[in-house]
C-alpha cells in the first residue's frame, strides 16, 4: 500500500508540475508591429501638441502681463527683471511681494 501511494504522489506531482509549464494560447499574443508603431506616433503627435499648447498659454501671458504694468521691465523670457530699482519688491510673475513694507497697503 505504501508503494502505491508514493507511485500516485510522484505521478501527480509530475502531472502539476507540467502542467504549469505549458505555453500561452496565441490568442493572447501581442498587436502586430504595425499597430503598436502607430500607437506611438499618435501618443507623441498628441505629447507634441500638448506642448504646443502649454508654450502658446504662457506666451499669451507673459503678453498680458507686460501689457498690463507697463513701468516693470522685463526680461526676454518675460520675467520681471529685478535689476531696476521699480522692481526690487515683486515676485517672478510680476505681483508685489506682500513681505514688504510699502506693498502691503
Amino acid at each position: 500500500m505504501k508503494k502505491l501511494l508514493t507511485a500516485m504522489s510522484i505521478v501527480l506531482g509530475l502531472g502539476l508540475a507540467t502542467a504549469q509549464h505549458t505555453l500561452p494560447a496565441k490568442a493572447t499574443t501581442t498587436p502586430p508591429a504595425k499597430a503598436m508603431k502607430v500607437e506611438k506616433e499618435a501618443k507623441k503627435t498628441e505629447h507634441e501638441a500638448k506642448k504646443v499648447e502649454k508654450h502658446a498659454v504662457k506666451e499669451t501671458e507673459k503678453a498680458k502681463e507686460s501689457i498690463q504694468k507697463p513701468g516693470v521691465k522685463l526680461k526676454k523670457d518675460g520675467t520681471v527683471d529685478k535689476r531696476y530699482k521699480e522692481n526690487k519688491h515683486l515676485k517672478k510673475d510680476g505681483t508685489p511681494d506682500k513681505r514688504f513694507k510699502e506693498n502691503k497697503k
